[in-house]
């Protein structure tokens, strides 16, 4: 009887150091993919023509969390349920904005006080991404991170309307967006915004 009570308390024992085990180490994967819809949000918002055409200087990123509160207002008014992938203030202080609702993205700009100034002409077409298998990437993109990523592995790839890759990468505390061309030609790391796959609003 001893011997059984030993076994049900070892087997017991195991079960839960697996549960433990797996709440330490959870799967990152769906945060890299948001990671990397931020990246692209965020690429998308400083390339547009208004962007360019009405803001001064570099488009920094901003936390979501301290934009204010008229910008908010505004979005919870005209997109409600809309979640914010990124936001961004140029040198003037005003602040671009994208937001995705059932799978539409659109850019939103704003002056310096919160007020709605207009939306980005060609933002939506930029920052939406689908999402590829892994199997279905270049070989090249996986030589690429082996050789310069040391530590981190793949784990979600986008593609943009263009055709462009993005990439996202962990090495289990740290994300990373990378862009390739159709090709699998590294073209460039991305920015990722902070709080880029929170900010529902």
């Amino acid at each position: 009887m001893k011997k059984v009570l030993f076994l049900l308390t070892a087997v017991a024992g195991l079960f839960l150091a697996s549960c433990n085990k797996q709440e330490v180490t959870p799967d990152t994967s769906d945060d890299v993919f948001a990671s990397i819809e931020a990246s692209a949000a965020r690429t998308a918002a400083v390339n547009d023509t208004v962007t360019k055409g009405k803001c001064k200087g570099k488009l920094t990123s901003v936390d979501v969390a301290t934009l204010p509160a008229t910008i908010t207002s505004y979005i919870n008014t005209n997109y409600a349920g809309a979640t914010i992938k990124f936001a961004g203030k140029d040198e003037k202080g005003q602040y671009v904005v994208g937001v995705s609702l059932n799978s539409v993205e659109t850019g939103l700009l704003f002056d310096a006080n919160g007020a709605f100034i207009q939306t980005l002409a060609h933002y939506g077409k930029r920052a939406k991404l689908t999402q590829v298998a892994l199997t279905d990437l270049p070989a090249s993109v996986g030589t690429y991170v082996s050789a310069n990523y040391a530590g981190y592995t793949i784990k979600k790839a986008g593609k943009d309307a263009d055709g462009n890759l993005i990439v996202g990468l962990s090495d289990g505390t740290n994300h990373k967006a990378l862009k390739f061309d159709a090709t699998g030609k590294f073209v460039e790391e991305l920015q990722i915004p902070p709080h880029g796959k929170k900010g529902k609003k």
